[in-house]
């Protein structure tokens, strides 16, 4: 097609040069003819008529207007060799395509090498990222204060421990971009478990849906990217499929993909206790209806300090062993002070039945069924250990405005600026497998009396290499009690336990009420007296 337009061009061209050339010829013929020859102007104007002047000065202003055509048609001739030039070299590109198609195709090469080249390069860019960050395996950290924390989320809520103007401790995803970001995330996710793989998935019937999600955790590194592990019901029951995504600020990526059996995996908890029976019983109450009749793979190991009660907490233990028959609990009496980290420590040690699963518990934790899977899908031997956010509970008589509106327990349990906090300051609620903990040298134990304990064990797992798993946990509260700081307490321990004592009352504004509650008062009879003063 090219070239036929450009024979057609060529043709044109040398029509209108054959056209110019007639022209010229037509010009110069009348005005060169014999005086009085058809068409001819006769005589010269202003020519003299004399028979020998007048022939001088015709051939005169004849010979002036040759050299004026000559000159013409010598500046038409270079424009038309400029045209030729200049269609020419239009012509050969597009000639060369045509007649070159080799040439063609290797700059086509080039310029696939190119996209190829820049296709490579930003793969090796996000891989980059992904080895920089945390995902494989955990990073050392100097010390709590540079732990990036998880973000925990099912398909209505996101759990977040920072606050600000629209965030809360629990947050419906009713943000547009939070709301695509997890619906992004989850189709994702659900097209990765549902494409077959050939190697693995060849006996998978499971087609999976948003409602087999369960959970996720989700934590952004400034500079790096967005990690997403995400836990969904597998095939069995007890088996989860879990699936790491990962979004190095760019598209997502899957990290891994792989099945949990959790069915065998059994938590060994941990309990240290002094006095405090009343409280063990309500513990029990709790243990019985999600460890006993819900979950069933958990032992209990119970270290007590003292005699005083010991009678209560053993019978507490067989009651419940008689009416459930429920055999996997352990009872440890140690005739010592007092030291939660020297109870938690004798605990794990005791235990010989191979690498098991702890959980350090306190007496006043409630935890649901869910948690206890959250536990075990969180924890790995010798890559990860989990140490949940839990959601601590304000003073039911403050919220609730007195003792006597308090409701029961299970109504208490709600996840609402007004209700609680979670308890990002506390590390003492932990899951992790015995070897581990051992490995790490477990409870520093000559810190007596409350607190110190877990922060030290919880600095030693950042010193590690292991994955520590910091992210709030919508199944782990702790229930509000009255809290006494001990005069025999050092100096910084007694002002930890003051602070916990304050942040455990109420929210800011509640505080803010009872701090202020006198002026309030006064502001409220003004205006009673005000009203009075105005009626007729």
């Amino acid at each position: 097609m090219l070239r036929r337009g450009l024979v057609s061009c060529l043709s044109r061209v040398g029509a209108v040069l054959v056209l110019v050339c007639c022209s010229l010829s037509l010009l110069y013929l009348p005005r060169t003819g014999p005086a009085g020859s058809p068409g001819g102007h006769g005589v010269l104007s202003g020519a003299p008529q004399g028979p020998s002047g007048g022939r001088e000065n015709y051939q005169a202003l004849l010979q002036e207007r040759e050299e004026q055509h000559r000159q013409h048609i010598s500046s038409l001739k270079k424009q038309i060799a400029q045209l030729k030039e200049a269609l020419q070299e239009r012509g050969e590109p597009i000639k060369g395509e045509k007649e070159s198609p080799e040439k063609g195709g290797e700059r086509q090469a080039g310029a696939a090498a190119i996209e190829e080249r820049s296709h490579t390069d930003l793969q090796e860019f996000l891989r980059s990222q992904l080895s920089r960050a945390e995902v494989h395996s955990g990073v050392r950290l100097p010390s709590e204060y540079s732990v990036v924390p998880f973000e925990s989320f099912t398909l209505q809520r996101v759990y977040q421990l920072e606050m600000g103007l629209t965030r809360h401790p629990e947050e419906k995803p009713v943000r547009k971009d939070r709301r695509d970001e997890i619906n992004e995330v989850l189709e994702s996710a659900l097209q990765t478990l549902n494409t077959p793989n050939l190697s693995r998935d060849r006996t998978a019937s499971k087609v999976y849906s948003p409602a087999d999600f369960i959970e996720g955790i989700a934590r952004t590194e400034k500079d790096k990217g967005t990690l997403y592990d995400l836990s969904f019901r597998g095939e069995q029951p007890q088996q989860f499929r879990r699936l790491v995504l990962y979004r190095p600020f760019g598209p997502l990526m899957k990290v891994s993909d792989e099945r949990v059996q959790t069915q065998y995996t059994l938590i060994n908890i941990i309990l240290p206790l002094s006095h405090r029976a009343d409280k063990f019983r309500h513990f029990m109450h709790n243990f019985r209806e999600v460890c006993i009749k819900q979950d069933g793979r958990v032992h209990l190991t119970v270290v007590y300090f003292g005699r005083d009660q010991i009678s209560e907490v053993r019978g507490t233990l067989e009651n419940t062993s008689r009416e459930l028959n429920f055999q996997n609990f352990t009872l440890i009496q140690l005739n010592e002070e007092f030291s939660r980290g020297r109870g938690l420590d004798v605990g794990a040690r005791a235990w010989k039945g191979g690498n098991v699963l702890l959980f350090f518990c306190d007496v006043d934790i409630i935890f649901t069924s869910d948690f206890l899977n959250t536990c075990r899908l969180n924890t790995q031997p010798g890559k990860k250990v989990f140490y949940p956010v839990l959601f601590s509970q304000f003073n039911p008589a403050v919220i609730y405005g007195s003792s006597e509106h308090v409701p029961p327990v299970e109504q208490q349990l709600v996840i609402k600026k007004d209700t609680g906090f979670w308890r990002d300051f506390g590390f003492g609620m932990t899951c992790q497998y015995r070897s581990d903990f051992i490995n790490i040298g477990g409870f520093d134990v000559d810190i007596k009396g409350w607190g110190g304990e877990d922060v030290h064990l919880y600095r030693k797992y950042l010193h590690s290499n292991l994955l520590v798993i910091r992210a709030p946990s919508r199944g782990l509260f702790h229930l509000w009690h009255e809290k006494h700081c001990a005069d025999e307490l050092p100096p910084d321990q007694y002002k930890m336990c003051m602070q916990s004592k304050a942040m455990n009352e109420a929210s800011h504004g509640q505080l803010g009420m009872l701090l202020f509650r006198h002026e309030i008062e006064a502001h409220l009879r003004k205006q009673k007296q005000r009203s009075a003063a105005k009626k007729p």
